[in-house]
């Protein structure tokens, strides 16, 4: 048997993608890189994600206060006008979700979760997603990169962390590669592994071939939970 402890770790990040949920899954232990510096680019998905509107996919953003003057962390963000913009949020989801087959059996949870009253951008995002975590039965142990005040950086960061939780093996995005110093991994004697969701497509409402990379409140609305669960999330993780 593998006792070997596999680590997965990612900022958290706005209802995210199935992905992002079938990453830890497969992982024993899941670190929230929530100290990380908050990127100065456009489009990250730390406040950003795709839903199905109009047929298309559609980035939905959640506005942040940003700091003048400096450089913040993930969990120093603020989000802007908060109720105002979660209720935007909600509204959007309702004009395009309303009718598909599984919107009112979910929408108060969803809902519930989206007006999560905390303006902390790390504090939302990761209240969502451990709740949505609870209703798949993942039950993998989940910690903070804040819990532990590094001052390494990059690929150094991630192996520090993942010997403190006592990881044998990292579980990696398929894009790593293009930011991530391999050997450091080798020398730590830790096993890189790259995460791969399974081909997995459902039927969605308005759109006649199916539209991927979309927040995982896209497949909860057009096909539940209790699917969701058993047809991609009950598999065992694989050894290695």
């Amino acid at each position: 048997m593998d006792n070997s402890v596999t680590v997965g770790v990612h900022q958290p990040n706005f209802m995210p993608w199935l992905g992002y949920f079938y990453k830890i899954a497969q992982s024993d232990v899941f670190i929230f890189l929530d100290d990380a510096q908050y990127p100065k680019t456009t489009g990250t998905y730390l406040n950003n994600v795709n839903f199905l509107m109009n047929s298309t996919s559609t980035p939905l953003i959640l506005p942040i206060k940003k700091i003048k003057g400096r450089y913040w962390n993930i969990n120093e963000t603020t989000i802007a006008d908060g109720i105002k913009n979660k209720k935007k949020v909600i509204g959007k989801l309702q004009g395009n979700y309303a009718k598909a087959k599984y919107f009112k059996e979910h929408k108060d949870f969803i809902f519930d979760l989206i007006e999560f009253p905390s303006e902390n951008l790390s504090e939302y995002n990761m209240h969502f997603i451990t709740n949505i975590l609870a209703e798949l039965n993942i039950n993998t142990k989940i910690v903070k990169s804040s819990e532990f005040n590094l001052t390494s950086t990059s690929t150094q960061r991630l192996v520090d962390l993942i010997k403190l939780v006592g990881g044998h093996r990292y579980l990696s995005g398929k894009g790593g590669d293009n930011y991530q110093d391999q050997k450091l991994y080798k020398d730590a004697n830790i096993q890189l592994q790259y995460n791969q969701l399974p081909k997995f497509e459902y039927e969605q409402y308005r759109s006649k071939e199916f539209v991927g990379g979309l927040s995982i409140v896209d497949a909860i609305f057009n096909i539940g939970i209790k699917r969701l669960r058993e047809e991609l999330f009950i598999q065992k993780r694989e050894e290695v």
